[in-house]
């Protein structure tokens, strides 16, 4: 059942990706090397990473705190700079359970530190976040993908695989408000533009 899993799961990793077997070595004069969970995960998350980056460095200084106002019900929707923030609170608490060890910094919750104000820290915040999150994925394993560790968010126990997933999965929750909000203020979203 192990296996159908990891199978299942790597195949859900694949769909997201470049297709390895498009590349033909030949053609540039290098051999590929035989993909590992850890090489796997870093390109899916360097994918993740360009989009969620690209999305926030495209909003203005000046509506950088936009949130929607209506119509609708937008009452205690987040901010984009609470969007990136949540994204970059997320990298962290996932790679520091991935990596089995307390986060580098305080995160202060879901929202992250209540000093992270301005875009260029907000921005920065969420860069550093990535570079953790890559140090994370990097150190996952064969021998490790499926040991039973902690959860960071409750007492239950989870998988590295499992975090992995996460840390892929979770920002493009985010991504997708980010690019409502990018053109609800006339931005074309930089992976939408030709």
């Amino acid at each position: 059942m192990k296996k159908s899993v990891l199978v299942g799961c790597l195949l859900f990793v694949a769909a997201f990706s470049n297709p390895v077997w498009a590349a033909d070595p030949q053609a540039s004069g290098t051999a590929q090397q035989k993909p590992t969970f850890a090489s796997e995960f870093d390109r899916q998350l360097t994918n993740v990473e360009k989009q969620v980056v690209g999305a926030a460095e495209a909003m203005p200084e000046d509506k950088f705190n936009f949130a929607p106002t209506g119509p609708g019900d937008f009452k205690g929707v987040r901010t984009l700079a609470a969007q990136v923030k949540h994204v970059a609170v997320a990298n962290y608490a996932l790679g520091s359970a991935i990596l089995q060890e307390k986060p580098p910094l305080e995160l202060k919750g879901p929202n992250g530190p209540e000093n992270i104000t301005s875009r260029a820290d907000t921005l920065k915040f969420l860069k550093d976040s990535y570079a953790y999150a890559h140090k994370a994925l990097g150190a996952i394993n064969e021998n490790n993908v499926l040991e039973p560790i902690k959860s960071p968010f409750g007492n239950q126990q989870t998988t590295r695989l499992s975090l992995a997933i996460r840390i892929l999965a979770h920002p493009f929750d985010h991504y997708g408000q980010m690019v409502v909000y990018l053109r609800m203020n006339g931005i074309i979203p930089p992976a939408s533009r030709q």
